[in-house]
Protein backbone atom coordinates (compact mmCIF):
# COMPACT_ATOMS: atom_id res chain seq x y z
CA UNK A 1 0.00 0.00 0.00
CA UNK A 2 1.44 3.76 -1.15
CA UNK A 3 0.82 5.96 1.42
CA UNK A 4 1.35 9.76 1.31
CA UNK A 5 2.66 12.44 3.71
CA UNK A 6 0.65 15.57 3.53
CA UNK A 7 2.76 18.66 4.79
CA UNK A 8 2.25 21.96 6.45
CA UNK A 9 5.25 24.09 6.83
CA UNK A 10 5.78 26.59 9.29
CA UNK A 11 8.62 29.21 9.55
CA UNK A 12 8.59 31.83 12.60
CA UNK A 13 9.79 32.15 15.82
CA UNK A 14 6.45 30.56 17.07
CA UNK A 15 6.53 27.41 14.83
CA UNK A 16 6.31 24.52 16.90
CA UNK A 17 3.00 25.98 19.16
CA UNK A 18 1.78 26.97 15.79
CA UNK A 19 1.97 23.33 13.87
CA UNK A 20 1.25 21.48 17.09
CA UNK A 21 -2.11 23.26 17.17
CA UNK A 22 -2.12 22.93 13.41
CA UNK A 23 -2.02 18.74 13.86
CA UNK A 24 -5.29 19.15 16.45
CA UNK A 25 -7.40 20.54 13.87
CA UNK A 26 -5.93 17.74 11.21
CA UNK A 27 -7.12 15.56 13.96
CA UNK A 28 -10.34 16.81 14.29
CA UNK A 29 -10.85 16.41 10.89
CA UNK A 30 -10.38 12.93 10.56
CA UNK A 31 -12.64 12.37 13.19
CA UNK A 32 -15.18 14.33 11.66
CA UNK A 33 -14.69 12.82 7.93
CA UNK A 34 -13.89 9.18 9.44
CA UNK A 35 -9.99 9.56 7.38
CA UNK A 36 -8.22 5.93 7.33
CA UNK A 37 -5.63 8.25 9.21
CA UNK A 38 -3.53 6.94 12.34
CA UNK A 39 -0.40 8.99 11.96
CA UNK A 40 -0.34 12.15 12.38
CA UNK A 41 2.44 14.85 14.11
CA UNK A 42 4.89 17.30 14.07
CA UNK A 43 8.73 17.82 13.64
CA UNK A 44 10.79 20.41 14.35
CA UNK A 45 13.29 21.36 11.43
CA UNK A 46 15.07 23.74 13.25
CA UNK A 47 14.54 26.51 15.87
CA UNK A 48 12.42 28.65 13.12
CA UNK A 49 11.14 25.51 11.00
CA UNK A 50 8.08 22.71 12.35
CA UNK A 51 6.12 20.91 10.23
CA UNK A 52 2.67 19.37 11.08
CA UNK A 53 1.65 16.31 8.76
CA UNK A 54 -0.65 13.35 8.45
CA UNK A 55 -0.05 10.17 6.48
CA UNK A 56 -3.08 8.68 4.29
CA UNK A 57 -3.49 5.76 1.68
CA UNK A 58 -2.67 7.16 -1.81
CA UNK A 59 -6.13 6.81 -3.56
CA UNK A 60 -7.63 8.90 -0.66
CA UNK A 61 -5.24 11.50 -0.57
CA UNK A 62 -6.82 13.89 -3.32
CA UNK A 63 -9.48 14.79 -1.44
CA UNK A 64 -8.38 15.27 1.75
CA UNK A 65 -5.55 17.64 -0.18
CA UNK A 66 -8.36 19.57 -1.94
CA UNK A 67 -10.31 20.03 1.14
CA UNK A 68 -7.01 20.70 3.63
CA UNK A 69 -4.90 22.44 1.27
CA UNK A 70 -1.37 21.09 2.57
CA UNK A 71 1.72 23.12 1.33
CA UNK A 72 3.36 19.79 0.30
CA UNK A 73 3.69 15.92 -0.29
CA UNK A 74 5.68 13.14 -0.57
CA UNK A 75 5.64 9.21 -0.37
CA UNK A 76 5.81 7.69 3.04
CA UNK A 77 7.82 4.77 4.46
CA UNK A 78 7.97 3.11 7.98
Amino acid sequence: MTRIKLIWDFRSPDAKPIAEHHVKHIKEYIIQKNVDCDITGVEDLSEMYSIAYMVVKEEDMRPIRDVLKPHRGEYYED
